[in-house]
C-alpha cells in the first residue's frame, strides 16, 4: 500500500531537491520545527498558514500559490495569509477540531467543504437593525 503524501509537502520537497538547500535550514528560516515534513506527512502538523507560510515560500524562493498548489502567478487566498486563530486562543474546542481537519485539504478540497457547509446551514440571520429597518418599511 502506497502512502499518499500530501500535495503541499511534495511542492516544498521539489523545491528543496531544485534548490539543493538543506531542510532544517528552510524550515529554520520559516520558524517551522525540523521535523515538519514527518507532521505533516503524519496529519500532526498544519499547513502553515500567515507569516510562516508567506517565509517558508521565501526560504524556498517560490510563492505562497505555488506551495498551495495554484498557479504561481495567481494572488493566493486571502484566509491563508491570516494568521492561526486556534494558536492565539479563540476558538472552541470543536472548532478547532474542524479548523485542524480542514488544514489537512488541498485548495480544491476546502472550496468544495466550504460550499457545502455554507448550503448546510442556510442563510445568514439578519442584522437585527436591517430587520427592524425592513419591518419599519412595511407599515
Amino acid at each position: 500500500m502506497e502512502i499518499e503524501i500530501p500535495p503541499m509537502l511534495e511542492r516544498i520537497e521539489n523545491r528543496l531537491e531544485r534548490l539543493d538547500t538543506a531542510p532544517q535550514e528552510a524550515f529554520r528560516l520559516a520558524g517551522l520545527p525540523e521535523d515538519f515534513p514527518q507532521r505533516l506527512r503524519d496529519g500532526r502538523a498544519p499547513v502553515p498558514r500567515g507569516k510562516r507560510l508567506v517565509a517558508l515560500a521565501e526560504a524556498l524562493g517560490t510563492s505562497v500559490s505555488y506551495l498551495v498548489g495554484l498557479d504561481p502567478d495567481t494572488e493566493p487566498p486571502s484566509e491563508l495569509l491570516e494568521e492561526d486563530q486556534a494558536s492565539l486562543g479563540l476558538l472552541a474546542g470543536d472548532e478547532e477540531a474542524l479548523l485542524r481537519a480542514y488544514r489537512r485539504l488541498d485548495v480544491p478540497g476546502k472550496a468544495a467543504i466550504v460550499q457545502v457547509v455554507v448550503r448546510m446551514a442556510g442563510p445568514e440571520p439578519e442584522e437585527p437593525a436591517k430587520a427592524k429597518a425592513r419591518a419599519s418599511r412595511r407599515l
